[in-house]
């Protein structure tokens, strides 16, 4: 029966390009999984949007001199086009800023105030004598506390992956303007009562410590067991989603507080968007769906704990008495969140400011996309911090992408294209060496789907070559190249048997490599799409448009199964899948490392 998998893909902040950080730590896995369970035949619903609010924008808008709002609706927009064109095949793809997302976070701030969730407190906050404002976190560095790591946020220590407060960094200083004199001052505001939960808390980590990394078990498990200390929710800034009480409106709510439950309030706009305005219930309020939370291990927390607590504190909200009782009226909490560790760039941590970057805009100007899917996902951060190092990407490109898969499908598709009319060969009886290769290709389904499904996908695409590897060592062996003049009929066998085996890979690498598994589709013969559009499209609200990116799977026909490769069926011509890559791109690409890039004029 199929299942029901709703895939939450981490929010990117709207305030720069994506980078193959992102990419490698939550938006591939997470397109990887969705491909896998769509061939599967289970009902997938993967969302994510652009992080419109919070202090990363507002920093970019001060420095570039335009305001918040232009400056996330120009990232997001890049977003939709950077990712559209690496595959990430979001059903919807939105941003915070949609009157939905603000509408449902005030509804949530509501009913946890009213249940009792939410106190009032005042904070301690950082104050700019310079600006005659409270800074939000993300505008004061200074020396963590903890660590000692010199340049941690005022959120967040990105070496140690502590929260912190901004008000006990060791020589806090203002980001935008390091000589201005800060002061501590107090400020009203709301906080959630994140001890309220801890027993539950608990007990949802331990019912899982068996089926999650065990990184983020341990870390997640560490974070409750030092107790839990209430933490704001309001914040004093001027850009982000109104406070819905009187004499709050100075205030905004804390971006981290509303923009983790995008993943509920996107999957809502979805079900309207489609007209099926009660189709997310199938995920949220049903017991038997499989939530997963693809992202970095900077967000481990708000995805284990806090984003639980939210959903806790505010059961029931939307499941509505005279909606037939299809299900309980418990929100369903993530069933799996495989955070994965950090992608480093030749041997170097990312750096914005330092352009110690590989920006996805730039690098899919100059390489094949499933090319870069490729050595992204050989290298996945899974269990610890992986590098791109551009001599890496170039020896798995070659000698593995293009030397053991794509020559060995190219080379037969040639072949027969050339030797056997044009068509998948006849033949009349398969050896027990041809049956045992494609036997092998067919029981790969089993053990790469079990790979895929435990979201080992490193594993999983490592099984898929070692096949692709098996076939070239068989092909060897067969050399129909050889038999063609004195036995062309051992010579079909063999070819035949390859394309079988070609063909079965086709489905089995489709998730990493959607793009050469659908023109290889082709070359095979067949019509139809594996996988379904991917489209930029734009919705209206009340007030204002948006534009989205959305996954049209009504023309998709891949399935996750051996397939059938009737002899005689007519191919087209190949042409090569992969491009060989040049040596000197090596040293070419190291040079624009800590170079200045041109940047990007914010437009509208």
């Amino acid at each position: 029966m199929p299942k029901h998998i709703h895939v939450s893909v981490a929010w990117p902040y709207a305030n720069g390009d994506l980078h193959v950080g992102h990419l490698a730590g939550a938006y591939l896995p997470a397109d990887i999984f969705a491909r896998y369970h769509r061939l599967k035949g289970n009902h997938v619903l993967m969302v994510s949007g652009s992080d419109s609010h919070g202090t990363p924008i507002s920093v970019e808008a001060d420095k570039r001199g335009v305001p918040a709002r232009q400056v996330f609706e120009h990232y997001h927009r890049r977003f939709l086009q950077t990712q559209q064109k690496v595959g990430i095949s979001y059903d919807l793809f939105t941003h915070t800023d949609t009157e939905n997302h603000h509408k449902i976070a005030q509804d949530f701030f509501l009913t946890l105030l009213e249940r009792g969730h939410l106190y009032k407190q005042r904070q301690q906050l950082m104050y700019s004598a310079l600006e005659k404002r409270f800074l939000p976190d993300r505008y004061v560095e200074g020396e963590c506390y903890i660590c000692h790591f010199p340049d941690a946020r005022g959120d967040q220590c990105d070496n140690c992956g502590n929260l912190l407060d901004a008000t006990q960094l060791i020589n806090p200083r203002n980001k935008s303007n390091p000589s201005d004199q800060l002061v501590v001052r107090e400020s009203e505001h709301y906080f959630l009562d994140l001890k309220r939960f801890e027993p539950e808390l608990l007990a949802y980590l331990d019912r899982h410590k068996d089926r999650w990394r065990p990184n983020v078990v341990r870390f997640s498990r560490n974070f409750v067991a030092d107790g839990l200390q209430g933490r704001p929710i309001t914040r004093d800034i001027d850009w982000g989603i109104a406070v819905p009480l009187e004499g709050w409106d100075d205030k905004k709510l804390y971006v981290w507080f509303e923009a983790v439950m995008g993943y509920f309030t996107a999957s809502l706009e979805w079900a309207r968007n489609t007209g099926q305005p009660d189709a997310w219930k199938d995920w949220w309020y049903n017991p038997q769906a499989e939530i997963y939370n693809f992202i970095g291990k900077d967000n481990i927390p708000f995805h284990t704990v806090i984003w639980q607590a939210e959903l806790l504190g505010v059961n029931g909200i939307y499941n509505q008495v005279d909606d037939a009782n299809r299900y309980d009226a418990d929100l369903q909490l993530p069933y799996d969140v495989p955070a994965n560790e950090f992608m480093n760039i030749e041997g170097r941590q990312f750096s914005k400011s330092r352009n110690w970057a590989i920006w996805l805009p730039d690098i899919l100007e100059r390489y094949q996309p499933d090319a870069v899917r490729y050595y992204v996902a050989a290298t996945f951060p899974e269990t610890a911090d992986s590098d791109f190092a551009w001599d890496g990407f170039l020896s798995r490109v070659n000698n593995e992408l293009l030397a053991t898969w794509g020559n060995l499908a190219n080379r037969m598709l040639s072949f027969a294209y050339k030797r056997f009319d044009g068509k998948v060969p006849t033949y009349d009886m398969l050896t027990p060496d041809d049956e045992a290769i494609i036997a092998q290709s067919e029981a790969a389904f089993e053990q790469i789907g079990g790979l895929l499904e435990a979201v080992r996908l490193r594993d999983a695409l490592q099984a898929a070559m070692a096949l692709a590897r098996d076939t070239n060592v068989y092909l060897d062996r067969r050399a129909p190249w050889k038999t063609i003049k004195d036995d062309p009929a051992d010579a079909a066998r063999a070819v035949y048997a390859v394309l079988r085996v070609v063909n079965n890979l086709k489905i089995l690498l489709a998730p990493f490599l959607p793009f050469t598994s659908q023109k290889l589709h082709e070359y095979l013969g067949f019509d139809g799409q594996l996988f379904g559009d991917l489209k930029i499209v734009e919705y209206t609200e009340a007030t204002r448009a948006h534009e989205a990116l959305v996954y049209d799977g009504s023309r998709a026909m891949g399935r996750w199964e051996a397939g059938t490769l009737p002899p005689g069926q007519p191919l087209c011509e190949p042409a090569p899948l992969i491009v060989k890559l040049d040596p000197e791109i090596v040293e070419q690409e190291r040079a624009l490392l800590g170079a200045p890039r041109d940047e990007q004029p914010i437009t509208i």
